[in-house]
């Protein structure tokens, strides 16, 4: 099979495409897919890196996220048959290979009845922000119908998911991004105001829209401002954290705990399957009734994987913008 894959951890361009041997048959509750369409995710790149550190089999397929068709399943297998149309995520780490190749060898537990009418690449581009946003939202920071939340970067994979999201949860959205356009993309979304954080006061802001502060801050920059996360806070806000693993800003500890404050940090990849089950339920629905579209930047081949991670890294690290939402391949 065709398979994108490093044979040493390092720069995008360690990617190589090229053959693999076909997955063996699945045992157990293995299911075999024949995949449809992948989606990149910075996290990707930091283990193809070496920036997070694995132990990885070698050649290594990169890649978390999958779309695709039901090939076959092992003998423990209780809800999947072949023919049936699936997507997951939580591949590529902790030692289980990745999906950027024809075929992909997964438990069932990480893997969902993909809905009618949802394209592999929808589905493939919703698997890890959508569930990393159910989990932030709904397990962690247990976000309520009529609350407030503040999305701080909402144009971005995650972020544009975490706004529909509190959306369809029933929650007000406020969130901010860096161009006039990608405001006005965030307010398509359902923000009902948003904010450039190249210009804008985002603490005068959103005073003036959300005097007592916001119930939930969702921050997705590397580089937090805690002094202005925590101020712009309700009383027993919650502050979820998502990004920035060698981050260590100040933190204004006093305000934080007379407010009675909370913060949950969290990675999707260590989430119990149980809990991303009930993310993937959560996830389908809004799908069927168009109330979650993940934002799609470029569809590419498989074979341009090298150059996906190149893009994917300079945006997410180098800080060089030129993604407005997910980056999505074919084989």
């Amino acid at each position: 099979m065709k398979a994108a894959y490093i044979e040493q951890t390092g720069p995008a361009s360690n990617l190589t495409y090229g053959d693999l041997p076909d997955p063996k048959p699945p045992t157990g509750s293995q299911v075999l897919v024949r995949v449809g369409a992948v989606s990149v995710n910075p996290v990707d790149t930091y283990v193809r890196s070496g920036l997070v550190a694995m132990d990885l089999p070698m050649p290594f397929i990169v890649g978390c996220d999958l779309a695709g068709v039901v090939e076959a399943v092992g003998p423990d297998v209780a809800t999947l048959a072949p023919g049936d149309r699936v997507w997951g995520s939580n591949q590529g780490l902790l030692g289980r290979q990745g999906t950027f190749a024809e075929y992909v060898v997964a438990d069932e537990c990480w893997l969902y009845p993909t809905p009618e009418g949802v394209s592999d690449e929808t589905a493939a581009a919703i698997s890890l922000v959508g569930i990393t946003a159910h989990l932030g939202l709904v397990k962690h920071a247990q976000l309520q119908s009529g609350e407030t939340v503040f999305v701080n970067g909402g144009s971005g994979g995650v972020g544009s998911t975490v706004v529909q999201m509190a959306r369809a949860i029933g929650a007000k959205v406020f969130a901010c991004a860096g161009s006039a356009e990608k405001v006005a993309l965030c307010k398509e979304l359902g923000a009902t105001a948003a904010f450039n954080y190249r210009e804008d006061d985002l603490g005068a802001a959103l005073k003036k829209v959300s005097p007592p502060g916001v119930n939930v801050w969702w921050e997705t920059t590397r580089e937090p401002d805690f002094d202005l996360a925590v101020n712009a806070l309700s009383a027993h806000g919650r502050l979820v954290l998502m990004a920035g693993r060698d981050a260590r800003p100040p933190f204004p500890v006093g305000p934080f705990y007379v407010k009675g404050c909370s913060m949950h940090g969290f990675v999707m990849f260590m989430a119990h399957p149980d809990d991303q089950q009930d993310a993937a339920d959560d996830i389908n629905r809004w799908l069927s009734e168009g109330k979650l579209q993940p934002r799609i930047d470029r569809v590419l081949p498989l074979a341009e994987a090298a150059q996906a991670h190149q893009i994917q890294e300079e945006a997410t690290i180098h800080g060089k913008g030129g993604l407005a939402g997910k980056i999505v391949l074919k084989p």
